[in-house]
Parts: structure tokens; sequence; C-alpha cells
């Protein structure tokens, strides 16, 4: 009577492992396809993220190609400048006004700056006038002494003593040799900084190396910046002033080498014809100029044309942006308009 049994029960074990088995299949299956969906989300994402970066790529490349583009309309501007008035440049010429050109998905702003109407920071190091004049009242002797007054008259309540210590620091942050001026410092001051560096020993190429000086504190700098600029070139070693082009916000560069006040100088640039003055005696004819009996060398300092200017561009294309600053040269022996410089990205 019991001879089936055992035969029901290998039965029952036989479903039962099928079963099992087939639960296993099954999960085995769904693993698959879990594992087959998170690739399919991943490569999905990356592709997202290669066609989202190659889109902003195209987009970038076609704003720097506008920014190129717009330098080579004020390369363009500055040719005809140069032919058509190369003795005298002024703010009333087609060449100082700020240049917006809309584009489809984007834009276009440039504005070229005279880098002879502010000053220059690698002149501190030129030597002093040979000027007889010895009275308080009168001009500047040297760039640097200009510099002096000129961090006064743009910081009012900066002390004599810091301003003299940022003006010999720059000198010696400037000049090749590591001989400390008057109350400047070498490397042996930066050296010993939380963050030590050393000085330069050259020529600025950039006017925000100026916060790296030795003396300079944040509220100066802010005050001082938008009077200064660099002329990056070697070449051009000349105190040298547009009086045409010095705008009345930026007075204090004239104030401060004819040891001037500044709503004297104001006054001055006010007074001047919309087209500039035609000739720099009839800047130095100014009643309150020529009481400071300036020296021929001195008077070089104030000239009406300009051989260096800043192209600032901003561009912008779709949700891409993009700056550059070009400094352009106007060769003086007649051939043309070269960029010198180059930078991405910031505003000098």
């Amino acid at each position: 009577m019991n001879t089936t049994r055992p035969c029901f029960q290998r039965k029952h074990r036989s479903s039962l492992r099928g079963n099992s088995q087939d639960g296993i299949a099954l999960l085995v299956i769904l693993l698959i396809v879990a594992i087959v969906s998170i690739l399919a989300t991943e490569m999905m994402a990356r592709l997202q993220i290669n066609v989202a970066r190659t889109v902003n790529i195209k987009d970038n490349n076609q704003a720097y190609w506008y920014a190129v583009g717009a330098e080579q309309f004020a390369e363009k501007s500055l040719n005809d400048l140069k032919t058509l008035s190369p003795d005298n440049m002024n703010l009333g010429q087609p060449w100082a006004q700020v240049f917006e050109y809309p584009i489809n998905s984007g834009g276009i702003q440039a504005e070229l700056i005279d880098l002879q109407s502010c000053f220059n920071l690698n002149t501190v190091v030129l030597p002093e006038s040979l000027s007889g004049v010895e009275n308080q009242n009168a001009a500047a002797k040297s760039p640097a002494q200009g510099f002096f007054n000129l961090i006064r008259l743009s910081t009012e309540d900066i002390d004599s003593f810091t301003a003299e210590t940022v003006r010999d620091s720059l000198k010696d942050w400037l000049d090749a040799d590591n001989d400390i001026s008057g109350y400047g410092a070498e490397d042996a001051e930066y050296e010993s900084l939380r963050f030590p560096y050393v000085a330069a020993n050259a020529l600025m190429t950039n006017k925000s190396e100026l916060r790296l000086v030795n003396g300079i504190e944040v509220d100066s700098l802010r005050n001082l910046l938008p009077h200064v600029c660099v002329i990056p070139d070697p070449a051009f070693n000349a105190m040298e002033i547009n009086i045409n082009t010095v705008t009345e916000e930026n007075a204090h560069v004239i104030a401060a080498m004819l040891n001037l006040n500044l709503d004297a100088a104001k006054r001055i640039i006010a007074s001047r014809p919309l087209n500039g003055f035609a000739d720099t005696n009839d800047f130095l004819s100014e009643p309150e100029i020529v009481a400071k009996e300036l020296t021929a060398e001195q008077k070089a300092w104030f000239v009406i044309k300009t051989n260096y200017f800043m192209l600032r561009t901003k561009t912008r294309y779709n949700n891409a942006t993009f700056k550059m600053v070009s400094i352009f040269k106007l060769d003086s022996e007649g051939e043309g308009v070269s960029v010198i410089s180059r930078e991405f990205g910031g505003i000098n």
C-alpha cells in the first residue's frame, strides 16, 4: 500500500526544485534589467552632459570670435584716426564713444580707452626733473612725486608717511636693484610676510600688481585704481599725459602732476574746447599753470596725441559671455597699429 508514496515525494521535490530554479532565473533577469536600466540612464546623463558641453564650447567660441571681430574693428578705427588726425586725439572723435552692437542671440560691447589719460605706474622710476624752483607750490619734479600727490588726492584721510611708503615701495618694486629707496621695501620685507613672495624688480604689466606693493591698503587701492594704468611696453619710458582725453573724473592726474588743487584741475578740463586743445601751449597758458613756472622737461609731460589705447570688449552669445582686454600701440614711425597685449576674462 505504501509503494506509491516515495514516487509522490520525488515528484514533489522535483517540482520544488523547478520552482526554485524558475525563481532564481527571474531574479537574474530582473537584475540584468536593472543593470541595463542603470547603464542606459548613466549613458543618457553623460550624453546630455556631453551635448551641453559641446553647446557651451560652441557658444564660447562664437563669443570669442565676436570679441576678435571687435578688436579688428577697433584696430581699423585707430588706423583711420592715425591717418586723419595724427597730431590731435581728443574725446570729440568717434573712437571715444562706447560701441554697442546687437546680434542674433547676443551682443557686442566695446570701449576704447586712452592709456595716456591716466597715470602710468611704470613712470615712477623715471629720474627727477632739474627744475630750479624750490617752493611748496611748485609742480612735481618727477613722476614719483606726482604719484605721491595722486595718492594724497585720491584718498583724503591718508597720511603723508603712508603715501611716501607706497611711493618708495613702488619704486623698489619696479627698479632692477635691491637697494631700498627711502621708506620703500625690497625682498626682505616681502619674504617676512605670512605668505611670502619677492619684489618683481621689473616694470608692471597690469595695474592689479599694485595690490602687492608694500604699504597699500584696500581702501587706498580702491580709490587709486581708477586714476592709474600700466603701459606694458618697455620701449616706452616717458611720462606723457594727453590733456585732451583726461576727463573731469580723472582730473586727479593733472592736479597731481601740477600740484594743483582738484577743483582747479577740473575747471581747466571743463573749459577745454569740445575738440580739445589745439596746441599744448593753449593748456600751458592757463593762469594756474603759468604760475607753476614749468621747466621744458615738465612741459613735455603734457601732449595732445596718444600712442597707446586699451580696448575693453564684452561679448554675449546665447548663455556664453566673453571678456577681452587688448592694448594697441600706434607706431610713431608710420607702420600702423599693432596689438601688444591681450588678456582674457578680466577688466584692466
